[in-house]
């Protein structure tokens, strides 16, 4: 692995130049940014995946709802719609993608929609009655048409960019000389025990600017699995056999935590669109035992899949330490931005 990402570091010189000669037009003002009357957070990271951009998502959400009228925009990856979609009763995760259809789900209070061209998503969004008055970008740290009004860079713990590639002999976006424009960085999926002497070497790691604060975050697992008809302690599942399925771009972690010895483990790449063998295989396995599966995938699974053998986990992020500073630093942007306006 070493040596093959030896001989693609040409390709990625290619590629850091393309990124850094679009960076730096933007930075320039050639190529525009468009800024809009409300508060915009942006969350999004230099990486191609698996840093944990949705429980991060969903904790802004939960953060803002229950004081403001929030609207997510995403572009709604692998979805099998075009162009600006808002969701509705009628959507589903082909419509929207699954992780906005997620969100749609989940949150019944907020505006959930997606378009690949966030400035004319925005700009749906804004014709709306009532009008959303704070939105969340999901997955639009390169998205430079759009100026947000606060960025958000996300890096996963053992997988930080500072100690990566670009495309294609590694996996980041852009070169890590864009973490200059994110206002927090927080490093995500960390141990709960993460030491603060370990916390302060990746922060030596990040050379994050003067302005900048890193916050350590880790994955919080619910205390129970959910179908539709019901629900069932983790406690309890743990110990009897199961098929645990995954389609995210890191499941390790996942199995990890619910594994039993004799439990089977299916991985599938990160969005997976299951087909109609694949499903079928999936019920025959799941005759004598329950399928669990990420919430993500339950959003494409539901209805194809024996109600009574599909569960799902939901996760939360969790700040280490300072989460308090961090809803503060939030909600501060917040009241400015929309006193602003």
């Amino acid at each position: 692995m070493k040596f093959l990402r030896k001989l693609l570091l040409p390709f990625s010189l290619f590629y850091l130049l393309v990124t850094a000669v679009r960076n730096v037009l933007y930075n320039l003002g050639i190529f525009k940014s468009h800024s809009f009357p409300v508060p915009v957070i942006a969350v999004g990271n230099l990486s191609t995946g698996g840093t944990g951009k949705t429980p991060q998502t969903e904790y802004l959400i939960r953060l803002l709802s229950d004081k403001y009228k929030v609207a997510t925009l995403s572009r709604g990856y692998k979805r099998k719609s075009e162009g600006f979609v808002l969701g509705s009763s009628a959507s589903d995760a082909a419509i929207l993608g699954d992780e906005p259809f997620q969100f749609y789900q989940k949150f019944p209070q907020i505006r959930v929609a997606v378009d690949a061209n966030r400035k004319n998503g925005i700009e749906q969004l804004l014709a709306l009655s009532p009008k959303p008055e704070i939105i969340v970008l999901d997955d639009a740290y390169q998205h430079r048409r759009v100026k947000a009004g606060f960025y958000i860079l996300l890096t996963a713990y053992g997988d930080i960019y500072a100690d990566d590639f670009l495309l294609p002999a590694g996996n980041l976006r852009e070169s890590s000389l864009g973490a200059d424009r994110a206002d927090v960085i927080i490093v995500t999926k960390c141990p709960v025990a993460l030491t603060e002497m370990a916390r302060q070497d990746i922060i030596k790691k990040l050379k994050p600017k003067k302005s900048q604060k890193v916050y350590f975050t880790c994955i919080e697992y619910d205390n129970e699995v959910y179908s539709e008809i019901g629900r069932k302690d983790v406690a309890e599942i743990k110990g009897t056999d199961k098929v645990l399925v995954a389609g995210i771009a890191k499941p390790k972690p996942f199995f990890k935590h619910l594994q039993h010895q004799n439990d089977e483990t299916l991985a599938y790449p990160d969005h997976h669109d299951f087909s109609e063998d694949e499903l079928e295989d999936l019920e025959k396995r799941s005759l004598d035992k329950i399928i669990v599966t990420t919430e993500k995938d339950y959003v494409r699974l539901r209805g194809s899949l024996p109600k009574d053998k599909l569960y799902y986990l939901p996760i939360q992020s969790r700040f280490l330490t300072d989460g308090a500073e961090f809803d503060k630093t939030i909600l501060d942007y917040v009241g400015k931005s929309t006193g602003n306006s």
